[in-house]
């Protein structure tokens, strides 16, 4: 099934019985927690989603995503449009205690009442897959690495010292 906007909620356990295939995209200004991250977002993450049972018959979600996320470059605080591309593969679980025992290549997913919000599912992977710090290439930042470094010692002060200041005095 090819469609061009994922879904919000879907039946994964039923998804992955009969293998479907989802491809759409999911609109980058619809996560909360990412605009939350951030910064308001614009544009779409483009997400491919295989719903299958492995040999052990348990049901998982193998993923990609594509989206182009605009962040705050860390020197200069400008903005700076960064390609986030992942691949990650999802075991299907209904509780915490069936969760902690998926086989190790498994992420787990928990289901509540059959259902499970795909765009939470996508948001959450693009949010692990941020770069911790963002900085425009060394020669297209406005700063210069001269200007983040400072010629003068930086001279350390003795939070104590005006204590010896008042012994001395007596």
């Amino acid at each position: 099934m090819s469609i061009t906007r994922i879904p919000h909620t879907v039946e994964p356990y039923r998804l992955a019985a009969v293998a479907e295939h989802l491809e759409g995209t999911v609109p980058l200004e619809k996560m909360p927690r990412l605009s939350e991250a951030v910064g308001e977002q614009q544009g779409e993450c483009a997400v491919r989603l295989q719903f299958g049972v492995d040999e052990q018959a348990q049901r998982y979600i193998r993923g990609a995503l594509e989206a182009r996320v605009v962040l705050e470059c860390q020197r200069c605080l400008q903005p700076l449009p960064v390609d986030i591309s992942a691949d990650f593969l999802l075991g299907l679980s209904v509780g915490d205690s069936q969760a902690a025992h998926l086989p190790k290549r498994y992420d787990p997913v928990i289901v509540e009442n059959d259902q499970l919000d795909l765009w939470s599912v996508v948001e959450e992977e693009l949010l692990l897959d941020l770069p911790q710090v963002a900085f425009h290439p060394e020669g297209e930042c406005p700063v210069s690495q001269e200007q983040l470094q400072s010629g003068d010692e930086i001279e350390t002060h003795n939070p104590f010292s005006v204590l010896n200041t008042l012994k001395s005095k007596n």
